[in-house]
């Protein structure tokens, strides 16, 4: 059944493994009763499930196919209300800046080919009080990595102005159905400031200029957009060597950057 279920084009990898399934709940951090818990891509319904003893969840499920299973096998939790099931394409579905009108959290086994810009979105979203989710390993690493690090991008900068990025664990393989190529990892953001969706669009413009070509200087890769000028006066300020590569340079300083450019 799983083999038939499983569709390429969403790229579905459904997560079966009771032990890892459980770790992801473990590793949930407590949260008040009026955050609500979001999950994005139900599949066969298996972390779901687990999800259900921490109170009620909304899910969001893009394969109308499994639709009639999810409704026969949470039959009751659907009845109680404890669950809510919304089907459609999520990157449809949030087009504005919030993807709910109350606080909330958010937990999914993301498809490799749209985690990086539900991140993003689950960061600027005001209501997004953080989110636990697993993606491919080298992507999980470009958003938990610290400054100085190879995987330093900007996408940790964008990330780390507004909490805290942790690396939980790894999930191989032969964990899923049907398995990746790939090692797929666990990671935790917890939102601890409140940024103006305007500042993080500004920024993420910025950050991209700067990473640009990360194995060049940050001078010379603002020096295609910027004035060199002005670029000097803003490293020199800011006490920044010209030489410092882009995942050299800690957040703070990318903020600083953002105001004085």
């Amino acid at each position: 059944m799983n083999k038939i279920l499983a569709k390429k084009h969403f790229g579905q990898n459904f997560l079966q493994d009771e032990s890892v399934l459980t770790q992801i709940i473990q590793s949930i951090p407590k949260l008040k009763s009026t955050i609500e818990i979001i999950e994005i891509g139900t599949g066969l319904g298996d972390l779901t499930n687990k999800l259900l003893s921490l109170g009620s969840i909304t899910t969001y499920e893009v394969d109308k196919e499994l639709v009639p299973y999810l409704k026969e096998h949470f039959k009751q939790a659907l009845n109680m209300g404890a669950l809510r099931l919304e089907v459609g394409d999520i990157l449809q579905i949030w087009k504005k800046e919030n993807l709910r009108e109350k606080p909330y959290f958010l937990i999914s086994n993301l498809p490799y080919y749209i985690a990086t810009p539900l991140i993003i979105k689950a960061i600027k979203d005001s209501m997004c009080q953080g989110f636990l989710v697993m993606t491919q390993k080298e992507v999980a690493l470009k958003f938990c990595a610290n400054v100085g690090e190879s995987d330093f991008s900007a996408l940790s900068v964008l990330i780390k102005s507004i909490g805290e990025s942790k690396l939980l664990f790894d999930v191989p393989p032969q964990c899923f159905n049907p398995p990746p190529k790939v090692i797929s990892s666990v990671f935790l953001f917890t939102k601890t400031k409140y940024e103006e969706n305007d500042f993080l669009e500004k920024l993420e413009k910025l950050l991209k200029i700067a990473f640009n070509m990360p194995r060049k200087t940050l001078f010379n890769n603002l020096a295609k957009s910027y004035d060199k000028t002005k670029i000097l006066e803003c490293l020199q300020k800011l006490d920044i060597n010209t030489n410092k590569r882009p995942h050299e340079i800690d957040t703070f300083f990318y903020h600083q950057l953002l105001k004085f450019l």
